[in-house]
C-alpha cells in the first residue's frame, strides 16, 4: 500500500473541526482505504457502505438506529467517527446526512465518501451549507511517489525538488495514477481494470445518479473525446457526431464530469484584449486511456496540476483554479494557474526539448504578468534545482516542476 499525503490533513479536520469530512474522488482512487486509515487505531467508529445490502438496511433504520451501534469514546476524550460510503446513491441522502450531523455532532465525528461529485444531487434536502468540508483525492502524482515526507514550504504551497525514479516515472505516465494497475506494473492487470473501471462507469454509476439511457451512445462519445484532449470543445461537431442534440451533449458531458471520467479548464480571460470567451478544453482522470503520446502528456500535466490547485484550496491555502490562455489571433498558452484570481503560474507543454522559448509564452508573460512562467520538456532529464527561484521566463525539466506540486 503507498501511503497518500492526505492521509496527515484528513487526520488534522478530525482532530480539530466539528464539520462533517466530505471525501470525493473517482471510483478506485483510495477513498475508502483513506478513511479507514482516518479511524486506525480508534476503538469506536463504525463504516457503513451503502453498495452492501446489509449496511444499506442498517441506515435506512434511521439515524437513532445508527448512533446506538456506536457509543462515545468517554475514557479517551475522543469522538466516535462514523463513515458514511456511498451514500449519495440514496435519494435522500442529504437530508438524511443533515438530520444526523444536526443531532450527533457533538457526539460524532462523520466521514463521507463518494465516487461522484457529492455537489450534483440537487434534489430534496435543505442545504449542508457550513456543516461539512469538502476534500478531493485525486492519482497518484510525481511528489507524492518521490516527495511525501517534505511539508509544504516554499510560497505556502510548494515542496523542494527531488528525484522520482526512473521506473516510477515511466510507470505513471504508462500505468496512469490510479493506486491498483500503478502497483502493479502488469499490462495484463492493466487491461482486465480498465475494462472493469469503464464497465462499472457506464454500465453501474451512470445508471445511479442519471436518467441516461442512451449508454452505447454515450460510450461513443467518451471513445471521441479521448481523441480530442486538449482541443477547444465544439459541443456541435460532437453532437453531430454521436447524433444526438448539442444540448444533450452538454447535459452528457456534465455527467461524464459529475462521474470523474473527465474534467474541464476554462479559458482565462481577465487582462487579455480580444481573449476567447467560448468554450472550455476537456481532459480526463485517467491519462493513461490516451493512445496519442503528445496529448498523454499534455493531460498528465494538467492532471498534475488540476491536483495542487484543489489541494492548496481545499487545505485552506487560497483560493486556486487552472485556466488556460488564447485570443482571437489564435495564440494559446496551455496553461494558467490564479492564485486569489490573480495570474501566478503560466505553463507551456512539450512533449521534447526545445532550445527557444514559445513566442506564444512570452506574449502572455508580459500581458499578465505571473509571478512564474515555465515551459516544461518531457524528456528533459531531472535538474536538482528549485524552478520556483527563477526570476524570468525558463525552460525547465518536467520531472524537477512536477515534483515540486502535491
Amino acid at each position: 500500500m503507498i501511503e497518500r499525503f492526505y492521509d496527515k490533513l484528513l487526520q488534522e479536520h478530525i482532530a480539530n473541526y466539528n464539520q462533517m469530512l466530505f471525501l470525493s474522488g473517482p471510483r478506485q482512487v483510495g477513498k475508502t482505504t483513506l478513511s479507514k486509515l482516518i479511524v486506525k487505531g480508534l476503538n469506536h467508529y463504525l463504516y457503513l457502505n451503502w453498495d452492501l445490502i446489509e449496511d444499506r438496511e442498517v441506515i435506512l433504520s434511521g439515524p437513532s438506529f445508527v448512533a446506538k451501534k456506536i457509543f462515545s469514546d468517554v475514557a479517551f476524550g475522543k469522538k466516535p467517527v462514523i463513515i458514511f460510503d456511498e451514500i449519495h446513491k440514496y435519494s435522500n441522502w442529504k437530508g438524511y446526512i443533515k438530520g444526523f450531523y444536526d443531532t450527533y455532532r457533538d457526539k460524532f465525528s462523520v466521514i463521507v465518501t463518494g465516487s461522484a461529485k457529492l455537489d450534483v444531487y440537487q434534489q430534496g434536502g435543505d442545504s449542508l451549507m457550513g456543516r461539512y468540508f469538502y476534500y478531493r483525492v485525486h492519482p497518484l502524482s510525481v511528489s507524492e511517489l518521490c516527495n511525501l515526507e517534505d511539508s509544504l514550504t516554499l510560497n505556502g504551497c510548494l515542496k523542494r525538488p527531488k528525484r522520482i525514479e526512473p521506473e516510477s516515472w515511466k510507470a505513471l505516465l504508462e500505468f496512469g495514477g490510479f493506486p491498483d494497475p500503478f502497483i502493479n506494473k502488469d499490462p495484463a492487470f492493466y487491461n482486465r481494470w480498465q475494462l472493469l473501471r469503464h464497465r462499472q462507469l457506464f454500465k453501474e454509476d451512470l445508471r445511479d445518479i442519471s436518467r441516461v439511457y442512451e449508454v452505447s451512445q454515450m460510450e461513443v462519445l467518451a471513445k471521441i473525446l479521448d481523441s480530442q484532449i486538449g482541443q477547444i470543445t465544439n459541443y456541435s461537431k460532437l453532437a453531430s457526431k454521436v447524433r444526438v442534440s448539442d444540448k444533450t451533449i452538454r447535459n452528457w458531458i456534465e455527467v461524464l464530469r459529475s462521474l470523474y471520467f473527465c474534467f474541464m479548464i476554462k479559458p482565462w480571460t481577465k487582462n487579455i484584449t480580444r481573449s476567447l470567451l467560448k468554450e472550455p478544453k476537456i481532459f480526463l482522470w485517467d491519462w493513461s486511456a490516451i493512445d496519442d503520446q503528445g496529448m498523454r502528456v499534455e493531460n498528465f500535466v494538467a492532471s498534475h496540476l488540476l491536483k495542487a490547485v484543489h489541494y492548496w484550496t481545499d487545505a485552506g491555502l487560497g483560493k486556486f483554479a487552472l485556466h488556460f490562455v488564447r485570443d482571437l489571433e489564435k495564440r494559446e498558452v496551455d496553461f494558467l494557474l490564479t492564485r486569489d484570481d490573480k495570474p501566478w503560474m503560466l505553463i507551456e507543454v512539450k512533449s521534447s526539448y526545445r532550445e527557444s522559448l514559445s513566442k506564444n509564452l512570452l506574449y502572455f508573460n508580459e500581458v499578465l504578468q505571473p509571478e512564474h512562467c515555465f515551459q516544461l520538456a518531457y524528456n528533459l532529464e531531472y535538474q536538482d534545482i528549485d524552478v520556483f527561484t527563477l526570476k524570468t521566463p525558463h525552460i525547465v525539466s518536467m520531472q524537477t516542476f512536477l515534483s515540486q506540486l502535491v
